[in-house]
């Protein structure tokens, strides 16, 4: 039995991956508040939580509950297919970077927790790594969309703006 994809993504997708980018750019932009806390942190053992703490916290959960609520609408709704005009080499690379942007949304906020809560700091040094392979793969991404929109024409951009 086949199953068919959708045309496009659904308005609740959609709203979700630009909520997730609102807060993993808040994230980066008030990167400085929490890791000044967490030096401070494994200077002095003490982990208080500040508003920046709290905001960061806070922002990683969500992060964590939206990656979770989109990998649950992307099983039970699917993904469009690749764009007509897109090489099959970028689809399949397309497919391992979302695979990877999940991947990352989820690890990000509990190697937090684990470096924070747990107070680990082999979590926190991943945690960094993580952080910046995730920068990498957003700068990758925001230059397949525009190599979608400017190269091959695609039309792309227009799944993440109206629903399918």
């Amino acid at each position: 039995m086949s199953v068919t994809r959708p045309s496009g993504y659904s308005r609740m997708q959609i709203r979700l991956h630009w909520i997730t980018v609102i807060l993993v750019a808040l994230q980066y932009l008030l990167h400085e508040g929490i890791a000044d806390a967490y030096d401070v942190a494994e200077e002095t053992g003490v982990y208080a939580i500040s508003a920046p703490v709290a905001g960061h916290i806070i922002g990683g959960t969500l992060i964590l509950a939206l990656a979770v609520w989109r990998l649950l609408l992307r099983n039970d709704r699917g993904t469009p297919p690749p764009p007509p005009g897109e090489p099959a080499v970028f689809a399949r690379l397309a497919h391992w970077a979302h695979l990877g942007f999940y991947a990352l949304l989820i690890l990000l906020p509990v190697t937090g927790a684990m470096a924070w809560g747990g107070q680990i700091e082999a979590a926190g040094d991943a945690h960094e790594v993580l952080r910046a392979l995730l920068l990498f793969l957003i700068l990758a991404h925001v230059g397949a969309v525009a190599v979608h929109q400017l190269v091959w024409k695609t039309g792309l951009i227009a799944r993440m703006m109206r629903p399918g």
